[in-house]
């Protein structure tokens, strides 16, 4: 009997501790513990926002959201950790891989006087020709004839029959009014107590909210933390493919869920949360807008008038399409009087014969063209150097 009575009271004990350890484990994979990764994200599972609230400027909008690319791990003590989801080509190369793409595009510009310049006579009727091909490639009238001046006194002294002597004299002469002495630097120091902010601005259609995307490759690739403000709020979609183009290489973007929106606003937060989070360089994207629209380039001045309340702007990048030719002459003037801009951003410059806009945006804004786009990929963007542009439209 007593044999029976400690077997039940053993049966007993294990019950009990099985049942305690269920328990146990059940509450721990309810609950747990903080900071700790729980495997990716799926569309049900977004990742943390943080909103705040309007600021009580002229800006005085909605609430902005900075949004977090969905790939990373919360950590209440070190914060978000983000991780790219695409890791962007090195800033090193990319212009001896856009060169290369240049050099094989439609640039009648080299090929064309070279052409003209080797024949074993060169007549006013060929210097006519020169002129023709220089206008045509949207050289502009000023630097045509600077151009057109030097080389025929350099024909005139050193003769033009060496194909070699007359690629070294071009290339020279080209080089000069590219100017290769202006200051190209696009990658931007940290102020000591603030980021460095950088407005995109332009017409619509040339690419901005792109250019913007591809240029936060450039800066995350050179390790520079960075911060996109989705000030365009007017078109359709535009916050979310600036979001996308963030997600990809491990940057938050500051946006607003209200169509429409005031973009001031936007910039604002997105200047302060760059503050908060000690980056070092925030991008604002900004509405495509016409020169000849008024009211939106008072906007334009409005929503720098309203980042200056936080920190200064210190580059206002102008992206222009290089087909447009002389309307992007325009377009560029009329923006440089409302924001000054500081750089120039050129898009579409493969397969078209138009790389002299080069050397007339530079001469009318006396502002330097600092990044190109040939194509349409992730890293299609380079930093502009003149040497090897000029070698690009001679090779």
């Amino acid at each position: 009997m007593s044999e029976q009575l400690t077997l039940i009271i053993v049966l007993v004990a294990v019950v009990a501790v099985i049942g305690i350890g269920a328990a146990f484990f059940l509450v721990r994979g309810r609950k747990a513990p903080k900071g700790t990764y729980t495997g990716p994200r799926d569309a049900n599972d977004p990742a943390p926002t943080l909103t705040t609230d309007a600021p009580s400027t002229e800006a005085s909008g909605p609430v902005a959201t900075t949004e977090t690319p969905e790939t990373g791990v919360v950590d209440e003590s070190a914060g978000t950790v983000l991780v790219p989801t695409d890791v962007p080509d090195p800033v090193q190369g990319r212009l001896a891989r856009l060169r290369a793409r240049l050099a094989k595009s439609n640039n009648a510009l080299g090929k064309g006087l070279l052409a003209l310049l080797s024949q074993d006579k060169i007549d006013e009727d060929v210097w006519d020709e020169i002129e023709e091909t220089l206008l045509l490639a949207d050289l502009g009238t000023e630097p045509t004839l600077e151009l057109v001046d030097a080389l025929r006194e350099r024909v005139k002294i050193e003769g033009s029959r060496d194909p070699k002597q007359v690629h070294d004299m071009l290339r020279e002469e080209l080089i000069k009014l590219v100017d290769p002495t202006m200051d190209r630097n696009f990658i931007p120091t940290r102020h000591a107590d603030r980021p460095n902010v950088i407005m995109v601005v332009g017409v619509n259609g040339v690419g901005k909210t792109t250019t913007i995307g591809k240029l936060a490759r450039v800066l995350v690739a050179e390790d520079k933390d960075v911060i996109l403000g989705a000030a365009d709020t007017f078109r359709a979609a535009a916050a979310e493919q600036l979001a996308t183009w963030g997600d990809r290489v491990g940057v938050p973007t500051v946006k607003s869920d209200i169509d429409g929106a005031d973009p001031a606003s936007v910039a604002f937060e997105a200047v302060t949360a760059g503050i908060d989070q000690e980056v070092d360089i925030v991008m604002i994207d900004t509405a495509g807008r016409l020169q000849n629209k008024v009211g939106l380039m008072d906007e334009l001045g409005k929503i720098k008038r309203v980042i200056e309340k936080k920190a200064t702007v210190d580059e206002v990048l102008l992206v222009l399409d290089a087909t447009t030719g002389q309307n992007g002459l325009n377009q560029a003037k009329v923006f440089s009087e409302v924001v000054n801009v500081t750089g120039i951003v050129l898009t579409k410059l493969d397969g078209t014969a138009k790389g002299g806009i080069v050397v007339a945006i530079q001469r009318q804004l006396g502002v330097p063209v600092k990044l190109i786009g040939l194509g349409e990929g992730p890293d299609d963007l380079a930093p502009f150097d003149a040497e090897a542009f000029v070698d690009a439209l001679l090779d």
